[in-house]
């Protein structure tokens, strides 16, 4: 069959050639694989990177082509999970690998990759004129900007078809109990079935439906199958709403916005905790249909009239919008250790380990074999290191705040996080207010660190009960440190020069599929071996580990960046900078814990992310005064070892 390129709003859709081009006109539309389109965005390669991504453009096409293919060929076999799960999101993945290939591609051409990249990872299926697109289930929820209304709302229960949603209640635009203000809102066209990117909300399952493969656009809550139950079926006790974060997909947010982004930001946490109360006050009313209908339906119309306000922040101050602002408006509820509902996943000990790990996320260190490789020290470089004493976290100094990604915003992380060195840190702290707080670390020095948490599955602990917490899917004992070991090393092939004080580096990615992942999982007496997506699981005699070598080239201008990694990279094979870049003194954490044996702790994470592994990462914010930075580069660069 022959096929046809079409650049279709912005995107590249591959589909049969022959098909109807209008879907109100009754003819047949063949459904296609809808890409957001790539070549645009790295047009600007440096020669030296031209022809690897050239070759990786070619890839991205012949993974649509061959999507597209395995689209025609199962037609009519399993409806939109089958599409979702079966060619979409192995689709994403194969695209985030080659989107990676290009992102190295400009880096080792001393070059900054073109940011965004990750987020051109997901596809979709457009629509094929019934009003069903990705394999037939309404899609009203993803409407193509967040200005144009909330359309229907039966996607949250991952069964809906379009306006006529098939319960007897009629949970579509023209639901009866009238406290849905989204049902009317936008441009009109009411349902928004055929507008924006053609994404399935389906698997957004208060009430067990669908399997929950909700990866597109980043927005996550994946998996969210309780157990294959009927939309009026049992939904056990309440659990808490669960939206997509928001303050961490604005990157820079300009000057003249902040102030009104800020006070939304705060609003979308306003309507979460309004939503929640709801949630709870309907205790024993609260079936699927009431949860839909008289809680995410009305959430949804204000965090999508929220988004809104925030998109015209930036368009003001004369920014570009964020592109992931339209599908953040949809929420869901949870269900942490509701009765009767099924598979509460593999380690729900406590009730509320609902996703992930899964046994296939562990492996013994035992079979992995020795990958970790140190640069040679040349003649020039610098071979000192410094290390700094901030103690365990014996305080228990918690938070699921993130002050470099979502300054202002509580909850920002989604998931808790350990803090060592500065004791006041939270999403309020300033610069200023960071430098007036008290530390843990011995020398004095006031900087930042901070990872996220691990659990013993299985167990109680405080937070059980809280956002960042069990409300997150967070759950079990959080484990303190045996060991943390904060050092400074040099540069194998220079000298290294003073970081800047308020310099903020995040080594790693939150997010599975993101850029620069940089977990580093080992075990004591197996650390020439590490892992990134998987845990190990060690022997006897010997204690999980946690490494965290962070990015230690700095572009010598700026403190932080719009998606806080592009000021900051790490070292060629080498071990020297990129071209624009000098050696700063290069920070490593490294976390030794106490676990229990075998498939029985997690990190912390946010909650759509499953606790993979890939998603540890470790936060720093320098507040060293030049002195002590002084000491930190003298020590090193004279080959001394320094406590």
């Amino acid at each position: 069959m022959l096929t046809a390129l079409t650049v279709v709003a912005g995107s590249l859709t591959v589909g049969a050639t022959g098909a109807a081009a209008n879907p109100r006109s009754g003819a047949a539309f063949a459904p296609a694989i809808s890409c957001p389109a790539v070549a645009d965005r790295v047009d600007d390669a440096p020669a030296r990177a031209q022809a690897e991504v050239q070759r990786n453009l070619q890839q991205l096409e012949t993974q649509i082509a061959d999507a597209n293919r395995r689209l025609a060929s199962s037609a009519g076999q399993g409806g939109s999970n089958f599409v979702r799960n079966a060619i979409l999101s192995p689709l994403k993945d194969k695209r985030a690998a080659a989107l990676r290939r290009i992102e190295i591609a400009f880096q080792r051409a001393g070059a900054r990759a073109p940011q965004g990249l990750d987020d051109l990872a997901t596809c979709t299926v457009q629509d094929d004129g019934s009003g069903n697109d990705d394999g037939g289930q309404g899609t009203g929820d993803q409407q193509g900007d967040a200005g144009q209304g909330t359309g229907d709302q039966q996607g949250d229960a991952g069964q809906g078809t379009g306006d006529q949603q098939g319960d007897s209640q009629g949970t579509g635009d023209q639901q009866g109990d009238g406290q849905d203000p989204g049902d009317q809102q936008g441009d009109e066209q009411g349902t928004g079935d055929q507008q924006g990117d053609g994404q399935d909300n389906s698997g957004q399952d208060p009430g067990g439906q669908g399997d929950g493969d909700q990866q597109a656009e980043g927005q996550g809550n994946a998996d969210q199958d309780r157990g294959g139950q009927d939309d009026g079926g049992q939904t056990g006790a309440p659990g808490g709403i669960n939206c997509p974060t928001v303050a961490d997909r604005l990157g820079q947010i300009p000057a003249r916005a902040r102030a009104e982004v800020q006070r939304n930001l705060r609003q979308l946490e306003t309507q979460i905790a309004e939503a929640n109360r709801r949630l709870k006050n309907a205790d024993g009313q609260a079936g699927t249909n009431f949860v839909r209908n008289a809680v995410l339906g009305p959430l949804k119309a204000k965090r999508t009239a929220t988004l809104q306000r925030i998109a015209l922040a930036f368009q003001r101050a004369g920014a570009r919008v964020p592109a992931a602002l339209r599908t953040l408006a949809t929420c869901e509820v949870r269900n942490p250790g509701g009765g009767g509902n099924g598979d509460n996943g593999d380690n729900g000990g406590d009730g509320g380990q609902a996703r992930g790990p899964v046994p296939e996320d562990f492996v013994d260190i035992r079979s992995v074999r020795p990958n970790v490789n140190v640069p040679r020290t040349q003649r020039n470089g610098s071979r000192g290191t410094f290390s700094v004493d901030c103690g365990r976290n014996e305080g228990r100094i918690f938070n699921s705040d993130n002050v470099i990604v979502a300054p202002g915003v509580s909850n920002g992380a989604q998931h808790t996080h350990d803090y060592v060195g500065n004791e006041s840190t939270n999403n309020q702290s300033t610069n200023e207010s960071l430098l007036a707080a008290g530390t843990t670390c011995r020398n004095g020095d006031k900087s930042t660190h901070y990872w996220p948490v691990v659990r013993a599955l299985g167990q109680e602990e405080f937070d059980a009960n809280q956002r960042g917490g069990g409300l997150d899917l967070n759950v079990g004992k959080i484990l303190t440190p045996a060991q943390v070991q904060i050092t400074f090393k040099g540069n194998p092939t220079a000298k290294v020069v003073p970081a800047p004080q308020f310099l903020r580096i995040i080594t790693g990615n939150a997010r599975v599929g993101g850029a620069d992942p940089n977990a580093g999982w080992t075990c004591t007496g197996f650390e020439n071996r590490q892992l990134t997506d998987k845990y190990p699981l060690c022997p006897r005699g010997s204690r999980l580990v946690r490494v965290f070598d962070f990015q230690s080239c700095w572009d010598g201008q700026n403190i932080d960046s719009a998606n806080h990694r592009t000021h900051v990279t790490f070292p060629q094979a080498d071990g020297s900078c990129p071209q624009g870049f000098q050696p700063i003194p290069a920070l490593q954490h490294r976390l030794v814990y106490n676990v229990p044996r075998g498939p029985n702790f997690a990190v912390d994470g946010f909650p759509e992310e499953l606790h993979k592994p890939i998603t540890d990462h470790s936060d720093f914010i320098n507040l060293m005064n030049e002195q002590q930075m002084g000491q930190v580069v003298n020590c090193i660069n004279s080959g001394r070892r320094c406590r």
